[in-house]
Order: C-alpha cells, then sequence, then structure tokens
C-alpha cells in the first residue's frame, strides 16, 4: 500500500484549509478530532458512505488539516492542531468556536464502544 502525502508545514495554504472548511461534515470531523486523540476511521461516524468519508478525510489530509497514519490494513487520523496553530495562529480556534456556535458538523461523531460483558 502506498504511503499518504502530507503537505509540510510551509506548503500548507490558507486557501487549501479554507476550502477544506467548506463543508459541514469536514467541519464535523475537525471538531471530533479536535480532542487531540488519534482515531482510527472506523471509529467516526457521519452520515455519508463509506467511500464519502473516505473522500473527506483525503481533502483534509491533502489540505494540511490531519495526518494520516497506515497501521496494516487500518488507518488512524489526527488533527495538525500544533502545525495549524504555527502556520495560522488562531484560525483553528476561531473555526472551532464558530463551528459550535453555529452547530455545525454537529451530525459527525464517534462510534459508540462495545460494552464490556459483566
Amino acid at each position: 500500500m502506498r504511503q499518504a502525502h502530507h503537505p509540510e508545514l510551509g506548503e500548507i495554504t490558507l486557501t487549501d484549509v479554507m476550502a477544506a472548511l467548506g463543508d459541514p461534515i469536514r467541519v464535523g470531523l475537525v471538531r471530533v478530532l479536535a480532542d487531540g486523540r488519534e482515531r482510527g476511521w472506523g471509529e467516526l461516524l457521519a452520515p455519508v458512505a463509506k467511500s464519502t468519508l473516505s473522500h473527506h478525510l483525503r481533502v483534509l489530509r491533502d489540505a494540511g488539516l490531519t495526518r494520516t497514519r497506515q497501521e496494516g490494513t487500518r488507518c488512524f487520523v489526527v488533527l495538525r492542531r500544533e502545525d495549524l496553530r504555527t502556520r495560522f495562529p488562531g484560525l483553528l480556534d476561531a473555526v472551532l468556536a464558530a463551528a459550535e456556535t453555529d452547530d455545525v458538523g454537529r451530525q459527525v461523531g464517534l462510534k459508540a464502544a462495545p460494552h464490556a460483558a459483566a
């Protein structure tokens, strides 16, 4: 399997980041990932087909918002919070605050963890 391309810090452009954030599903994914934890793609819950979710995750990665790691057949994604803060100070915090206020991306979340047997 080929390795995903991640833009270097200096290659991340404001227009690419803003274009990637122009979709409510992608804003929702950023909101979910804003806790700083790496998430398996299978943990993410969105009202779209798996292929469409994969497309949204690729758009975020290509814009420099996320980093994807593959481990065997599983893929994991994490928000590049520090890189974004370095490149565009305050932008991510402003986007997250506005998304929270306007409830953008609320339809995206995490799948419930299976309950342990008692």
